[in-house]
């Protein structure tokens, strides 16, 4: 496969920063951390409920990892949003790319 070497400008350096920042985002894990009432209890339990081949799938999380388990949950967040990021510059790298060879095309003699 060929290397094209891109322009270097700001879409490069913000997919470089968001790429940086990727590498250093702790462990995660997807879905969604929900409390749910016990009965007979003052505090909440809590489940981690996420998708699992189409379907919602849940899991009992003990008290002692909710805080840990938060954590991983609002890292995957940043995740998502860190790989939207390197997408969006990444398509405006390939979009510039192909514009400046039309542009380089239509200037040759």
């Amino acid at each position: 496969m060929k290397n094209h070497i891109f322009i270097e400008n700001r879409h490069t350096a913000r997919r470089q920063a968001a790429r940086k920042q990727i590498s250093q985002i702790g462990p995660f894990i997807e879905g969604s951390l929900c409390a749910f009432k016990r009965p007979g209890c003052v505090e909440p339990g809590w489940h981690l409920t996420f998708k699992k081949k189409g379907r919602t799938t849940t899991v009992y999380v003990p008290m002692e990892v909710v805080a840990e388990i938060k954590q991983w949950t609002q890292n995957h967040q940043r995740l998502k949003k860190l790989i939207r990021q390197v997408t969006r510059h990444s398509l405006a790298l390939i979009r510039g790319h192909v514009a400046n060879q039309r542009a380089a095309r239509r200037n040759q003699p």
